[in-house]
C-alpha cells in the first residue's frame, strides 16, 4: 500500500511481464544509472607498485638470501627433531602434544575474550577480575 493512500502504489499496478521488460506501467520515465566521478577513472590497485627495475619488487640477491635463511632454519629444525627422537620422543607424540597446545590456546583465547566482555560490562579492567577468578597475572 502506498503511504497515506487507500490503494496500492504505482509499482503495485505493474504486471510481471511489464516488469520483465524493464518499463514502468504508469508512464513514468526510467532513468539509466550514471557513473559517479570517482568511478570514471582508470582502475588503480590498492597494492603498491613494484620498485622500478624489479619485475616483482624483489631482487635476485634478496631471494638468494631468503633461500639461505630458510635452509638454515630447516637444518636447525632437523637437528631439534633428531634431538627429540634421541631423547625417546616419537613424532606422533610430538604431533599430539602440539595439537593439545593449539586446543589449549584456543580455549584460553575464548576465556580472555569472555573476561574482557565481563570487564566492559562491570566497568573495570580485566586485571581487576583476575583475583575474583583465582587467576595469576601470568596466567
Amino acid at each position: 500500500m502506498g503511504e497515506g493512500t487507500a490503494g496500492p502504489g504505482p509499482r503495485a499496478l505493474e504486471t510481471r511481464a511489464q516488469r520483465a521488460q524493464g518499463g514502468p506501467v504508469w508512464g513514468g520515465r526510467r532513468t539509466e544509472p550514471r557513473l559517479t566521478r570517482s568511478c570514471r577513472g582508470a582502475f588503480r590497485s590498492p597494492r603498491p607498485s613494484p620498485k622500478s627495475g624489479q619485475a616483482d619488487g624483489t631482487s635476485e640477491e634478496s631471494l638468494h638470501l631468503d633461500i639461505k635463511k630458510l635452509k638454515e632454519k630447516r637444518d636447525m629444525l632437523d637437528k631439534e627433531i633428531s634431538q627429540f627422537i634421541s631423547e625417546g620422543y616419537s613424532v606422533d607424540e610430538l604431533e599430539d602434544h602440539i595439537t593439545q597446545l593449539h586446543e589449549y590456546n584456543d580455549i584460553k583465547d575464548v576465556g580472555q575474550m569472555l573476561m574482557g566482555k565481563l570487564a566492559v560490562i562491570r566497568g573495570v579492567t580485566t586485571k581487576e577480575l583476575y583475583p575474583e577468578f583465582g587467576l595469576d597475572m601470568n596466567d
